[in-house]
């Protein structure tokens, strides 16, 4: 999420036509009061210049706007002022950054090219009347949103996020304040400079700082061809001591292994082969009684293939009907660790989540190998995707809107138990259609906890493996592994959406790539005023739709699956709160506008920018694709 780039200091088309300082009517110098020696030494990617020398060349334009960003929050932060006191001193400013621009063998007339020197200047006419920092307390007083979301380290990526809509919230009072839309750019790039210069507390020159509100795109630092030959040597002297000694700890760790792997196998093959185990939750079975209520996993049984395994249908010997997948890949290492998360899965005991009946470890021949099999109850009318997207042969009617609400309702209820009411909490990383099975009375069970992940009490979780279904995960976790509550809530607001719009999260049928997420498509249309238009047409048709199916019920559940599935984390609500929109106890807030979901340079390339802070749309360059 770049917190400025076009917004910052308004880029135009005007701006990169100006004429350059020396053209300027007013050619008096005056010493400038900003020092723009970081220039040097943040680790901006130079090449974002170095590779497009063109005049209109915008990007290169926006990260030098970004850049002279910092040093306007250095000044904000050492003098009071906003913007620079007068022309000259401004033409003085840019003459200055244009030599630690050409420093680094950038061209010499960037600054020329880019800049108009009257843009920099303090006018009581851009954004409430406010030209220092005590005009911006008079105005808004001593604590603002950004106060507080924008003080930690930004290099987080929820931080970050945070910081970000705290900007859009003041930029929104500020608005208000003034009474003049057109602007919004000015009090946009108020709001950036004081969360730079004035509230983050690791100041502007900081990564966090210029990678998240200054949106600059950030390179590894490179040493100096002297330090990486010191390295070189001291790294091979060293590499030859380390060498030694990992080979002595490594026949020591195979020999130590062998042996606990030995014991605990013994342990499992025991575990494996009873029959049940009573004292536990869960029940153990035997392989052969598997084996025997499948018809030996009998192709004719087979009823799809789940996350992380096959999924077969089973009768035990009582009668009973069970679902049984048998576990291809997992996360999960060792039989031990395996055990113990069944047992963590089987406690979990709630009316809208898939009981766990019980799991199987089997040997299968190969030396300290095992094969493992959970077993759950049967659902009867299987999954959501069976029901929203029948193939013709099914025999599926389209669900009623009552069915619809009532599964979307069980879906929120389950994940919320999951996330508040265990400890640690639960994160299921695959919330999709085929993962909420209906029982014989339709109601929803939240299935596939093979993907499960507790979480670490009160922190996100960084994965290096993601896992999920792709038009269903959150854009924070399909690109960086950072798993939160949040994650969830993305996914679900993509359910809701299907449910609700009666098309799939990813439509692969359409001939551009913007029309293959779902909620790209649902949210222009809402902005557009065309909310109607989202419905599934079966919905607006069924019977008398103004008493069987409220209108005004089924926007609703529309707007919140909107909302739970936009791209930046600190604008989902929990799924408590989700839960409490559905259930109307609190109101739906206005849908934010979209800007780039997360504040990493990775995704200069995927997004176009708007000027106007609105309507700021995925390139083809989808960014969970």
């Amino acid at each position: 999420m770049k917190l400025i780039l076009t917004l910052f200091l308004s880029l135009s088309v005007s701006a990169l036509s100006a004429p350059s300082p020396s053209e300027n009517p007013t050619n008096a110098t005056s010493k400038c009061p900003m020092n723009f020696d970081y220039v040097r030494t943040v680790p901006w990617d130079v090449s974002e210049c170095k590779d497009h020398l063109s005049p209109n060349s915008t990007r290169c334009c926006q990260a030098l706007l970004s850049l002279i960003g910092v040093a306007f929050a250095e000044n904000l932060k050492r003098t009071s002022f906003f913007r620079l006191p007068d022309l000259p001193t401004s033409i003085s400013c840019l003459q200055d950054f244009q030599t630690k621009l050409s420093s680094l063998s950038l061209p010499s007339n960037l600054t020329s090219v880019c800049f108009n020197p009257m843009q920099f200047i303090t006018t009581p006419n851009i954004c409430a009347s406010i030209q220092t920092t005590r005009d911006w307390v008079e105005k808004l007083g001593n604590s603002t949103d950004l106060d507080s979301a924008c003080k930690p380290d930004l290099a987080d990526l929820t931080a970050c996020d945070a910081c970000v809509a705290a900007g859009f919230k003041v930029q929104s009072s500020l608005i208000a304040i003034d009474g003049n839309n057109s602007h919004s750019t000015n009090c946009f790039y108020f709001a950036v400079l004081y969360a730079a210069g004035i509230v983050n507390q690791f100041g502007p020159e900081s990564i966090g700082a210029v990678s998240c509100i200054f949106g600059l795109s950030i390179v590894s630092n490179k040493s100096s061809s002297s330090k990486r030959h010191s390295g070189l040597i001291y790294g091979v002297a060293g590499a030859g001591v380390a060498l030694v000694l990992v080979c002595g700890l490594l026949g020591l760790y195979i020999w130590w292994g062998r042996k606990f792997r030995e014991r605990s196998d013994e342990g499992e093959e025991e575990l494996g082969s009873r029959a049940r185990r009573p004292t536990i939750v869960s029940i153990w079975f035997k392989i052969d009684e598997l084996e025997k209520a499948t018809d030996g996993f009998s192709p004719k049984n087979f009823l799809g293939r789940g996350g992380f395994g096959m999924v077969y249908r089973g009768t035990l010997s009582d009668g009973t009907v069970v679902a049984v997948k048998k576990i291809i890949e997992s996360d999960i290492e060792g039989n031990s660790e395996f055990c113990n998360e069944v047992e963590i899965i089987s406690n979990l005991k709630h009316r809208n989540l898939l009981p766990l009946r019980g799991c199987c470890v089997a040997d299968n021949g190969a030396p300290h190998e095992s094969e493992r099999y959970l077993v759950y109850d049967y659902m009867p009318n299987g999954n959501l995707d069976d029901h929203l997207f029948p193939v013709s042969t099914s025999g599926h009617s389209p669900l009623s809107w009552p069915l619809r609400k009532s599964i979307i309702m069980d879906v929120a209820k389950g994940l919320a138990y999951l996330h508040y009411g265990v400890k640690p909490a639960i994160y299921h990383r695959d919330i999709k259609g085929t993962n909420i099975l209906l029982d014989s009375e339709m109601r929803a069970r939240v299935a596939d906890f093979g993907l499960a992940k507790q979480s670490r009490e009160g922190q996100s979780h960084l994965t290096t493996r993601v896992a999920g279904t792709h038009g269903y995960l959150a854009p924070e976790y399909a690109l960086y592994g950072q798993l939160t509550e949040k994650s969830d809530v993305y996914s679900f607001g993509v359910v809701v959406l299907e449910i609700m719009c009666g098309r799939k999260a990813l439509d692969l049928s359409g001939g551009s790539p913007r029309a293959f997420l779902i909620t790209d498509w649902a949210w222009e249309l809402v902005k557009g005023g065309k909310l109607e238009k989202v419905l599934d047409p079966f919905l607006v048709n069924d019977g008398d739709s103004q008493t069987a199916n409220p209108r005004g019920v089924m926007e609703r559940f529309v707007l919140v699956g909107i909302l739970c599935a936009h791209v930046m984390v600190a604008l989902r609500p929990t799924i408590a709160e989700a839960l409490k929109m559905l259930e109307g106890d609190i109101e739906v807030p206005i849908i934010p506008d979209r800007p780039m979901p997360l504040g990493h340079p990775s995704f200069q390339r995927n997004f176009s920018i708007s000027p106007a802070l609105s309507a700021l749309q995925l390139n083809s360059g989808d960014m969970l694709r």
